[in-house]
């Protein structure tokens, strides 16, 4: 048995001499029958073998398989357009707002319209007590049918003076008075007719027409209550919702900083499409723009009001809304898009991508990343066309580690498992 030892498993002498000395041990002592001393070299010769199977295994057999390189999935960017998008607050006015005010003093007689109803421009709201007013149109009728009948004395007076004059039959300052005193009957009648206008205008005013269309509010005063031209409270209030102004307030450092940004190449600016988020957190269906920005900065909040006009046609928006308006002021058009799982900030906030340099070893690279767009950072410095970013395979990876780069979302090719002879794993199956 120790030649068969050394010569299939190649065991050291001392291994037979230990199967000699138990063998003879056994003998001796008549304890250990034939089937325990079996037992026994057995169990050395198991020894035996498993080292010689170790000894394999550490020379790069199946055991102990080479790790290569880490797998990374990148995408290749590439300057493109993005718009800066601004979100701010803002509040809701209506596009247009007028009081309705009376213009002479009196009753009111009538009411012609429903509080909260739509109304149209001109359409009449409130009478007041037009009798005073109709009494005044007739006097001033009168007044000047009799001015026109003094005008014409006088001018026929004028007339008949003047051939007396030429023949001094009368003195030539009583022609003159005559003539004056005909021009001054003219400009009587002159008086009288703009006095007539006045109360016809005034007798029109006893009916309170709508200044503008729009919705009309509670009517603040009742039949039969006194009003004045010169009262502070309007009867009521006309508003036009559709569409509706959004006044925005955005401070002055920010508008500087655009204005300097848009001075720069690479960034343009932009018709301003507004959207809206609503109190409640939703969003606005309509869209808007912007109409102009103030050339003013308000000095107790140090912001600059920007007014954008939305559709309203629902009536959805009322005056007085708070409300969080989203648009692009500018568009920069050397921003590059880079999927959000690719960069990372650490615990200064500082935002960094790991690239693929040319060596095939990872490159960690600092970048101004703001904002989002969808589904990407929008990152405005750090990157150069062609940048190799990795936005797979970024678990544990380090700076200046050797990587096996391939574009991202690549379909993973996947082997058969290997048997440890080297052949695939149905050769056990072929051999039975």
């Amino acid at each position: 048995m120790a030649t068969h030892c050394r010569a299939g498993h190649g065991c050291a002498s001392r291994d037979t001499s230990r199967v000699t000395y138990l063998t003879t041990l056994s003998f001796r002592g008549r304890r250990l029958g034939a089937g325990a001393a079996t037992a026994v070299v057995l169990l050395t010769l198991a020894a035996c073998g498993g080292s010689g199977e170790s000894q394999s295994k550490g020379k790069g057999g199946a055991g102990g398989p080479n790790k290569g390189p880490t797998t990374v999935g990148y995408v290749v960017v590439q300057p493109t357009d993005a718009a800066m998008v601004t979100e701010l607050a803002a509040r809701t006015n209506a596009y247009e707002s007028s009081d309705v005010r009376p213009q002479v003093n009196g009753i009111i007689r009538r009411r012609f319209f429903t509080e909260g109803s739509l109304v149209k421009r001109g359409q009449p709201l409130y009478e007041i007590d037009p009798r005073l007013y109709r009494a005044a149109v007739n006097e001033a009728q009168a007044n000047l049918q009799s001015a026109r009948a003094n005008q014409e004395a006088q001018r026929v007076q004028a007339e008949r003076y003047k051939p007396l004059a030429a023949i001094q039959a009368v003195s030539q300052q009583e022609y003159t008075n005559a003539v004056a005193t005909a021009r001054q009957a003219t400009a009587s009648v002159a008086q009288t007719g703009a006095a007539l206008e006045t109360a016809r205008i005034n007798l029109k005013f006893t009916t309170v027409p709508a200044p503008i269309t729009g919705r009309i509010g509670r009517s603040l005063f009742t039949v039969g209550a006194l009003v004045s031209a010169s009262q502070t409270d309007p009867l009521a209030q006309i508003q036009r919702l559709d569409p509706m102004f959004v006044d925005i307030q955005q401070s002055a450092a920010d508008m500087l900083a655009l204005r300097r940004s848009l001075a720069q190449n690479g960034v343009v600016p932009t018709r301003a499409v507004v959207r809206l988020k609503l109190e409640d957190g939703s969003d606005y269906g309509q869209t808007g723009s912007v109409e102009f920005s103030e050339a003013l900065v308000n000095t107790e909040t140090g912001t600059v009001t920007l007014r954008a006009s939305i559709p309203n046609p629902q009536g959805l928006l009322l005056p007085g809304m708070f409300v969080r308006a989203r648009f692009a002021q500018s568009i920069n058009q050397r921003a590059f898009l880079v999927p959000q799982e690719a960069l990372t900030r650490d615990a200064k906030g500082a935002a960094t991508v790991m690239l693929v340099g040319p060596n095939g070893k990872t490159v960690q690279k600092p970048v101004t990343a703001s904002r989002t767009q969808g589904r990407y950072w929008v990152v405005t410095s750090g990157l150069n066309a062609g940048d190799k970013v990795i936005t797979q395979g970024l678990n544990n990876l380090k700076p200046n580690a050797q990587v096996k780069a391939v574009p991202a979302n690549s379909p993973q090719v996947v082997k058969p498992p290997q048997g440890r002879d080297g052949q695939q794993g149905n050769a056990q199956s072929k051999a039975g």
